[in-house]
């Protein structure tokens, strides 16, 4: 719930009386009229409306309403299912570098000839050299929603190739990983939340063994949401029938609970849920009702603390409004959003701000903070690397010594970083002027060996051959099996 800052209250006062509303919209007409008429330089209407006047009233709000013009809407509507625009490979990001891990099969890029390995030159006419990773995270994105001309140097070749590529309607599953990391212990990465996560999740679940599992780590670190419907039906997989799962409230939202269904046949196994600074919304509905009902241990970082309720409401001429229209609350009274800038905005629950009580207890009396995001009940930093491992990772080396290495061994499943494979990563670190001390190759060597078969598993048996690998060295998933295997 939610209410506007003191200026907007006396607005919202003012505006109350029809002829006054009538009055104030007269004025912003005859300013619009002053523009179109005097501007030195012509502005069409929508760009006025479009980008100026309705972001501007929404902006006074909160940081989360906005307004979307009839292409962006349109982008949002397809955001809902898991179907989306793209070409079928994964790629590896690098300060001025993309290099292709993976083509899926059936998908433009594998039908296009690229391979892994091949490495990116231009994309659409832009020089990838220059950019860094925020920039290439962009170009890639605009470039999936239509025709991409590519010019793509393979390994062992000076010159390059050009392919052209179109997009095509992917499925991108919001479940993206399912494997062991124990002895009957499962681990599954969630992306997101869209209309299939739990029928997806489900389906994971029951290929490592369903019932039978000793125990699972569900992966939710930067899964930035998505509909809460999902993260609802993913919540009752693991919780008893009439359970609270979340509470909304809201100034012209009757207050109501969402509660797991009365036939909900749950999985009773421990269960792990990893959390961080960009875990957020429906990720955290899920993990604020496991950890108030003591389902589940929360281990990494402090999550984002998105608990707005955004409403989207369809406007004339294919554009819409996302809109906040009330607050989500833990099944303990916790409120998941976090305080916004007291300067600009002031939210408040259906009876007291939702920041301002601190403690609660989960079902079993546990304590747990409150006032934005979920707090880890164990908490994990991510690995921090060392000044090697840190240029090794940035210099793209692993990626391509497992290019190079692939291009003249066939690697199976029992593929292992061999003191042998390790001289030869260490000769070809050394023709490439990385040349760090004895003692700097001893104490990073685990780390080699790990990134070594990680690289090669990703271009030789896919990326989640290569997460596997991964997962060995990642802090939090290693307390997580410590806690579930407990």
């Amino acid at each position: 719930m939610f209410r506007f800052t003191a200026v907007l209250v006396c607005a919202a006062t003012t505006f109350a009386a029809a002829d006054d509303l009538e009055s104030q919209m007269k004025r912003v007409l005859e300013a619009y009229s002053i523009v179109e008429g005097n501007a030195a330089s012509a502005a069409p209407s929508e760009q006025i409306f479009y980008q100026g006047a309705i972001p501007g009233l929404l902006r006074t709000l909160d940081p989360h309403s906005v307004f979307f013009d009839p292409g962006q809407f349109e982008q949002l509507k397809k955001m809902e299912s898991s179907t989306q625009k793209g070409f079928g490979s994964v790629v590896s990001l690098l300060p001025g570098r993309v290099i292709v891990l993976q083509t899926l099969p059936g998908t433009p890029s594998a039908k296009s000839g690229l391979s892994p390995g091949d490495e990116f030159v231009s994309i659409n006419g832009y020089a990838v050299a220059p950019l860094d990773v925020e920039q290439l995270t962009e170009l890639l994105t605009e470039t999936r929603q239509r025709q991409a001309q590519l010019d793509v140097r393979r390994p062992g070749s000076a010159r390059t190739m050009r392919f052209v590529l179109t997009p095509e309607d992917l499925q991108s599953p919001s479940v993206e990983r399912a494997f062991f990391i124990g002895a009957g212990i499962g681990y599954i990465k969630v992306s997101s939340f869209d209309e299939n996560t739990a029928a997806q999740l489900r389906e994971a679940i029951e290929k490592l063994g369903g019932t039978h599992l000793a125990g699972l780590v569900l992966d939710l670190r930067n899964n930035p949401g998505g509909l809460v419907g999902a993260a609802i039906q993913t919540a009752s997989l693991f919780l008893k029938p009439d359970q609270k799962i979340v509470t909304v409230r809201g100034r012209h939202t009757p207050e109501h609970s969402e509660l797991v269904p009365p036939d909900a046949k749950p999985y009773a196994f421990k269960l792990a849920i990893l959390v961080n600074e960009k875990t957020a919304s429906a990720a955290e509905i899920v993990s604020g009702a496991m950890q108030d009902h003591d389902r589940a241990t929360i281990l990494g970082v402090p999550s984002y603390g998105k608990g707005l309720v955004q409403s989207v409401f369809p406007l004339a001429g294919g554009t819409g409004m996302a809109l906040t229209t009330a607050l989500y609350y833990t099944p303990s009274g916790r409120s998941i959003q976090k305080p916004l800038e007291a300067a600009r905005f002031e939210l408040s629950g259906a009876t007291a701000h939702p920041n301002r009580q601190t403690e609660f207890h989960t079902d079993k009396g546990r304590p747990v903070t409150g006032g934005g995001g979920i707090q880890p009940d164990i908490e994990v930093q991510p690995a921090s690397l060392d000044r090697l491992e840190l240029v090794l990772d940035a210099s793209g080396l692993f990626t391509e010594f497992a290019t190079d290495y692939l291009r003249r061994n066939k690697v199976t499943e029992e593929f292992e970083a061999t003191p042998e494979v390790l001289d030869e990563f260490r000769a070809f670190a050394s023709a490439r002027r990385i040349q760090p001390s004895v003692g700097e190759w001893t104490a990073d060597r685990e780390f080699v060996i790990n990134r070594i078969k990680t690289e090669i598993f990703n271009q030789a048996l896919g990326v989640e051959k290569g997460d596997e690998v991964e997962a060995q060295r990642d802090p939090v998933i290693l307390k997580a099996l410590e806690v579930v295997g407990s």
